[in-house]
């Protein structure tokens, strides 16, 4: 929370520092028009000369600032042209002060893809993107751009190099953490299934200590390959093989391999879903992990003979998978939050029902990842949705019928 606020606190130093900047833009030019009139009178040009002598001190205050807060600010006109750079970007970028200025995006960059962010920025309005200096040991930068009302644009650069360095240490931490644990718990899962498998002949209380582990085992491994997939998925390494995939005929394939664990927790589980189901392009085994966490978390909160059903419907550019329970519900607080890795709403609530507070997030990256949406609906007592759309493949394009 204390990285958020700080970060918070230096996107709005920068848009203080951006905006004094793009006023003292505004005031040369109009300094530069009352030079080409005719003198003004004594009284005028001293009101003139306090002016400028006010927005000179304005404009000494802003580059301060945005020096202090540390990113580069780049100033673009509509064609392009770099008109204004500060001291960080041009350090950032390794060049020497006042180099980028005068020059084309393309020619101060020397990258295809940040005329493409400046492009996108002044003919949608924003654009954010990322990219390395080619240069000895050059950093990581974001960079985000802003279309301003007179059809300039600002660009503003953030240094993140050690921001993904720690990411990329998290991540082998976490796949390296969970291969060492993989094996171990593999054989304590089997040494407890042996175990369990022979529990007639056990006496009760070590019948039910064996089961116990057996449980918890199974826990400690659900953990372990769902950090190991969160890890992958986040860092772009995991396999991806494209299919056409019919989300009707998905969810019932899902709803068929939970339908045991929805037996035993007394759920019922229903699939509505239309005849044909428009095709969508992406991995079948990783859309499956998704709607099956969501599944899979719906069962696991809801009361005994209640129904868990699996909507699809199709849009005119998506299809839309829905799962509906009618457990506890979740506060309106927590929906923000509720995609999260670890997050869980109320851990006294959900202390009997087990789980990691990995599968949801898992799910987000999934739908993510296939340029979908993913989002929650819940009223306390009452119940919860969880929806995801995926973009549709092509208008002629349908599945075959469901059933």
């Amino acid at each position: 929370m204390g990285a958020l606020l700080e970060y918070g606190a230096l996107l709005a130093l920068v848009a203080a520092a951006l905006l004094l900047l793009a006023g003292w833009l505004q005031r040369r030019g109009a300094r530069s028009r009352a030079a080409g009139r005719a003198p003004a009178d004594a009284a005028v040009e001293a009101r003139l000369a306090a002016a400028d002598e006010r927005a000179a001190a304005a404009d000494r205050d802003a580059a301060v600032l945005v020096e202090l807060v540390g990113v580069g600010a780049v100033h673009l006109d509509s064609d392009l042209t770099v008109t204004a750079a500060n001291e960080a970007a041009h350090r950032l970028m390794g060049r020497r002060a006042g180099a980028m200025v005068g020059r084309s995006v393309l020619e101060a960059f020397t990258d295809h893809h940040v005329e493409e962010i400046a492009r996108t920025a002044l003919a949608s309005g924003s654009a954010v993107g990322e990219l390395t200096v080619r240069i000895e040991h050059g950093p990581t930068l974001l960079a985000r751009a802003q279309r301003m009302p007179g059809g300039d644009a600002w660009l503003v650069l953030e240094d993140v190099s050690e921001l993904r360095r720690l990411q990329r240490i998290r991540t082998e931490f976490i796949d390296n953490i969970s291969h060492e644990l993989r094996t171990p718990l593999t054989t304590v899962s089997l040494l407890a299934e042996t175990l369990a498998a022979d529990a007639d002949t056990l006496p009760p209380k070590a019948a039910e200590r064996v089961a116990k582990i057996e449980v918890e085992t199974g826990h400690l491994v659900q953990m372990v390959n769902e950090l190991l997939d969160l890890s992958r998925i986040e860092s772009g390494i995991a396999t991806v093989a494209l299919d056409d995939v019919d989300l009707g005929r998905l969810a019932v394939e899902t709803a068929d391999r939970m339908r045991l664990f929805a037996e035993r927790q007394g759920v019922t589980l229903e699939v509505q879903a239309p005849e044909f189901v428009p095709i969508v392009r992406g991995d079948r085994e990783r859309i499956g992990q998704a709607l099956l966490n969501l599944l899979h978390n719906a069962v696991k909160f809801s009361p005994a003979r209640s129904t868990v059903e699996i909507i699809v419907t199709a849009a005119e550019t998506e299809v839309i998978v829905a799962v509906e329970d009618h457990g506890p519900g979740i506060p309106r607080t927590a929906l923000p939050r509720i995609f999260e890795r670890f997050y869980k709403v109320d851990r006294a609530r959900t202390r009997g029902a087990g789980g990691t507070g990995l599968g949801l997030s898992i799910a987000r990256h999934v739908v993510e990842a296939h340029g979908g949406r993913i989002w929650a609906e819940s009223e306390e007592g009452v119940g919860s949705t969880f929806s995801f759309a995926l973009p549709i493949m092509g208008p002629a394009l349908a599945a075959t019928p469901v059933g």
